[in-house]
């Protein structure tokens, strides 16, 4: 299996829609359980990391590393 590397502030691609029409979403917290904000409507929602990495198609936006 393939782990992707998260980092706060990424903007991610999913593979389904939010309810709102849009499928990016920026990560706010690292872990086991990641915090995710939907870049649609500002909904930000906890969310299993295991889960969001089988939800993840690409990551569009990373900062880089200082």
């Amino acid at each position: 299996m393939n782990i992707i590397k998260y980092r706060v502030n990424d903007v991610i691609e999913l593979k389904k829609e939010h309810p709102c029409g849009s499928k990016q979403f920026k990560v706010l917290r690292v872990g086991s359980v990641m915090r995710i904000v939907c870049l649609g409507c500002s909904r930000d929602m906890d969310i299993d990391r295991l889960k969001l990495e089988k939800a993840t198609k690409k990551i569009i936006f990373t900062e880089e590393e200082k």
